[in-house]
């Protein structure tokens, strides 16, 4: 049977108006730009509005902002993140130059909005990014809208250059101690801060210039006070805050800013030109002058500040410190091995420590550590520490002495290098190298006889807790360095086990030890028949695991018992009662597997032949 259905005509619906965007940008904050940036706003928002088939979104505009850097472009950067929320379709910018200047920005950027399927028009080239040759356009003007923005640079690079060969500045330059007003330099000073509104602060020469206008200033009903520092360094930057007084830029006066003020040759009545340059006029990242370009230094085109001399020592002074490095600072704790020690792994310098015994604070010790080490720990860098008597010694017999010698030292050796733990390298400034083992003998070094008794007591008079043993803390792991840890395990008959681990865990290869064949070992070192407690707390300091299966023990009067061990299983002893059973057992695990029956009786079928015979 045939059978018919309606369909019903469907209304046609309305296209969806496309939402447009304007984006609007102009580079200098100039009276004629600023309205050259409102007619664009104006412009683009009448037009937008006009059009029956767009939906008016808004316009973004960036004023006084250069178009070579997407990320410093604010209204850029919201009309971007807007259109990945689908807010807009339609973008349009009056020129690609506007867009953007910079053609890998301009490029990115069409591609990631193209992905989206917004579409950038370009009025001044007539270019729509969505067609097909859109892109290919857009990158060719994209190049010479960059290209433009190099010659302008180049331009004014060169009209700055041709200033500075005149001696006439680029612009005004604006430094603290001087005040530009027209063509005069005005400065206000007093000689009290009590109840000063305004203070000026002057040292050197212009101290005296300022204290005579200071009082002239109080005769005319003004509060003006002169702070005159004596020394520089430190500078009185306490009592400048208390006064509220500061920098041009607004900031608070500190050591950095007198450092800037000695390192700045303006001071000196004189200007240098070109200290700093622009490579590149897209990133406009400045370099320093270090000969590239040439300078232009004028003379006498102020009144000076600073001395000349002045200025001149100062550089000196710090050349001088730079050369030194850590020894010329005076808050460092130096001696005649800092920035000598180098770490052959890292590259880093030693540092001197200063460290104490942790039973014992009079057993002061003093030990050279790699930075890295210092800082990261073992992880990054793996050399030992240096105890400082001990370096002492190696350098007395690598440079021939009795007896170490500071300044024989700083007179021969050049530098200290660490290649590898253990081993230094010594570096001669006559050009010889020598190379040394060396091993710590801090450890033994610090028992003495009083703090061998003084651990002893310590031990007696602190009881352990109800889980420890006499162990506790006395096994380390030479291999990581972290000590012994028990674990008891509990057997079905009751008995309980002990076995001392390495506490890393399988990070460490160190095996563990069972706590009866440690007992017993521990018995032989102490010449006993059975082992005590007792005499292990007052004979034994520690127990060291040099290598698999081999420990030192270490007593109290210096000496060490070096043994070796092995693991065995104990297993229960194999009777013939026992065999039986486990036979037993395993049949009756082979019969299960095949379903089998546990017993045969007659009933059951015969394995081989058939049942009918």
């Amino acid at each position: 049977m045939r059978i018919v259905n309606k369909i019903e005509a469907k209304t046609p619906q309305m296209p969806r108006r496309k939402r447009v965007a304007a984006y609007a940008r102009v580079s200098m904050e100039s009276e004629r730009l600023q309205h050259s940036l409102s007619a664009q706003v104006s412009f683009y928002s009448s037009l937008i509005q006009s059009n029956p088939a767009w939906e008016y979104v808004g316009v973004y505009a960036d004023n006084g902002i250069t178009g070579t850097k997407a990320e410093a472009r604010e209204e850029f950067n919201r009309m971007i993140a807007d259109c990945e929320a689908g807010k807009i379709d339609i973008v349009l910018t009056k020129s690609i130059s506007r867009f953007a200047r910079n053609t890998v920005d301009l490029l990115n950027t069409v591609r990631r909005l193209k992905e989206l399927s917004v579409s950038v028009q370009f009025e001044k080239e007539r270019i729509d990014s969505l067609t097909e040759d859109g892109e290919l356009m857009l990158t060719l003007l994209a190049s010479f809208a960059q290209e433009e923005i190099r010659s302008l640079s180049d331009n004014v690079k060169w009209g700055t250059r041709k200033r500075f060969e005149k001696g006439i500045p680029n612009g005004r330059f604006q430094i603290y101690g001087y005040r530009w007003e027209e063509e005069n330099e005005v400065r206000y000073e007093e000689i009290g801060c009590a109840d000063a509104d305004y203070v000026i602060v002057a040292f050197g020469s212009s101290a005296r210039i300022c204290s005579a206008t200071v009082e002239m200033a109080r005769a005319e009903g003004l509060k003006v006070g002169l702070l005159r520092p004596i020394t520089l360094y430190p500078f009185p930057k306490k009592q400048l805050a208390e006064m509220g007084v500061k920098s041009y830029k607004g900031q608070h006066f500190g050591n950095s800013s007198i450092r800037q003020i000695l390192g700045n040759i303006t001071y000196t009545g004189n200007l240098l030109f070109q200290k700093e340059y622009v490579a590149d006029p897209i990133s406009k990242k400045s370099k320093i002058n270090r000969g590239e370009l040439p300078q232009y230094f004028v003379e006498n085109t102020h009144e000076a500040i600073i001395p000349m001399e002045v200025y001149q020592a100062v550089q000196a002074e710090k050349a001088r410190r730079r050369e030194l490095g850590a020894l010329a600072n005076w808050s460092i704790n130096t001696s005649c091995f800092t920035s000598k020690i180098k770490c052959g792994r890292c590259g880093k310098s030693y540092q001197r420590s200063n460290r104490k015994g942790r039973k014992d604070p009079d057993a002061n010790y003093t030990i050279w550590i790699c930075g890295t080490r210092r800082k990261t720990g073992n992880a990054q860098c793996q050399n030992k520490d240096i105890p400082e008597q001990m370096l002492k010694e190696a350098c007395a017999e690598v440079m021939g002495l009795d007896k170490f010698d500071e300044i024989i030292f700083s007179e021969q050796v050049d530098r200290i290098e660490i290649p590898a733990p253990n081993e230094m390298v010594f570096y001669f400034k006559d050009g010889r190298i020598v190379p040394r083992h060396w091993e710590s003998t801090m450890r033994k070094d610090c028992w003495t006889d009083e703090r061998r008794a003084a651990k002893g007591r310590y031990v007696q008079e602190h009881q352990l807790g109800p889980n420890s043993s006499c162990f506790t803390s006395r096994i380390r792991c030479d291999s990581c360095g972290e000590n012994y840890r028990r674990q008891r395990s509990r057997h079905k008959d009751g008995s309980f086990d002990s076995v001392w681990r390495c506490a890393s865990g399988r990070k460490c290869q160190s095996p563990s030890i069972k706590e009866d064949a440690l007992k017993n070992l521990c018995a032989d070192a102490m010449g006993l028949e059975e082992f005590s407690e007792t005499v292990f707390r007052e004979q034994i300091v520690c127990i060291h695991i040099t290598a698999p299966y081999q420990l030192s023990i270490r007593f109290f009067d210096g000496h060490t018992f070096e043994t070796a061990w092995e693991n065995k299983r104990k297993m229960p002893r194999h009777t013939e009662e026992r065999k039986q059973h486990m036979r037993e057992v395993m049949i009756q695990r082979w019969r299960e597997k095949r379903g089998e029956s546990n017993d045969n009786t007659g009933d059951d079928k015969p394995i081989h032949g058939n049942a009918d015979q």
